[in-house]
């Protein structure tokens, strides 16, 4: 009489991850969904890489060299005792760089306009979205129509809403100068012709639209906090202003680093409203606009524009690194 020898495997502890099961079901994978896993993963990737990093390390690339869009590049360096049409496609180095810093009348007021900008959309369009949000939030009477009206400006393109504010801004027929009545007359001011007050009349209408876009994101913030937490705060006798600040606003965390990384980014790709008022000159250097009109404009100097235009990328990914840190740092906390 034989005797069968059977080999039992040891019980999986328990909280231990089921390596053999996930490793059986991967490789039970079919060749069709293989096929799908592939095409899911690989499409958004090629896409990323075609629209994106491609461009933004040709970018780079052509930031060091002198061209004018037409011709060959090709590694010589640029002579300086030739004219530029005949040091076109040459490698310049930093010469771009240097140029843009020192010798560009347009940049430094680019950098001065682009802060200005920033800083108007962190003091005051990002806490006016988060008090329309508090203020829906709480359910008052006809949120769902203020909401709307408060968003509707996110849904208009940028060039929309610069054309609709020509129209408040006019000097002759415009909304205010009508209501202050100066309209029409040699008092009319001119709101968007005047370079110590265009910047500014800007600014008004790209907070109209950033703090309906503010205000979205912190609502879907505000409905994501426990509502015990609030309830347990005013049990302790807060108030609703010390509910929202010691214990609502806290836990809304993350989205304040994504509103914030969205605020840095709009600030400094702002373009449409610039470019439908005046081009992007006389008061309303961007460094957006600097690098369209060196790459498109009639000076098609590429190179240059190209520097400008890392000079913009570089700035950008100082909020989207501190974003991605945090969520690193998140995820690996226990």
């Amino acid at each position: 009489m034989s005797t069968l020898t059977r080999t039992r495997r040891a019980p999986t502890p328990p909280g231990a991850p089921a390596t053999g099961r996930k490793r059986r079901r991967l490789r039970h994978l079919s060749t069709g969904d293989r096929v799908v896993a592939g095409l899911l993963l690989g499409i958004p990737l090629l896409l990323s890489l075609a629209f994106v990093w491609f461009p933004a390390l040709g970018t780079i690339a052509l930031s060091f060299f002198r061209w004018n869009g037409v011709g060959d590049l090709h590694t010589k360096a640029c002579d300086p005792a030739l004219p530029t049409v005949l040091n076109n496609g040459c490698v310049t180095g930093f010469q771009n760089y240097h140029q843009a810093a020192t010798n560009s009348p347009e940049f430094w007021p680019a950098v001065q306009h682009n802060l200005i900008w920033l800083a108007v959309f962190v003091v005051i369009a990002t806490p006016l979205g988060m008090l329309f949000a508090v203020v829906i939030d709480r359910g008052i009477a006809g949120s769902r129509m203020y909401q709307s009206i408060l968003f509707l400006p996110v849904m208009l393109s940028l060039a929309l809403i610069g054309i609709i504010w020509e129209f408040v801004y006019s000097q002759n027929y415009g909304v205010i100068n009508t209501l202050i009545g100066r309209s029409g007359d040699s008092n009319a001011i001119d709101w968007l012709g005047n370079p110590h007050l265009n910047l500014w009349a800007v600014l008004l209408e790209a907070t109209w639209r950033q703090a309906g876009y503010v205000m979205v994101l912190y609502l879907a913030g505000l409905k994501a906090v426990d509502p015990s937490l609030r309830e347990a705060a005013r049990i302790d006798g807060a108030n609703p202003w010390q509910t929202f600040w010691r214990v609502v606003f806290p836990t809304m965390r993350p989205i304040n680093i994504v509103i914030m990384v969205i605020t840095v980014i709009e600030s400094l790709r702002a373009f449409d409203l610039v470019y439908i008022t005046n081009k992007g000159i006389n008061g309303l250097e961007l460094l957006s606009v600097l690098v369209t009109s060196n790459i498109v404009g009639e000076t098609q100097r590429v190179g240059f524009g190209s520097a400008l235009g890392v000079v913009l990328l570089l700035i950008s990914l100082v909020p989207i690194c501190l974003f991605l840190r945090q969520s690193f740092r998140k995820e690996e906390t226990p």
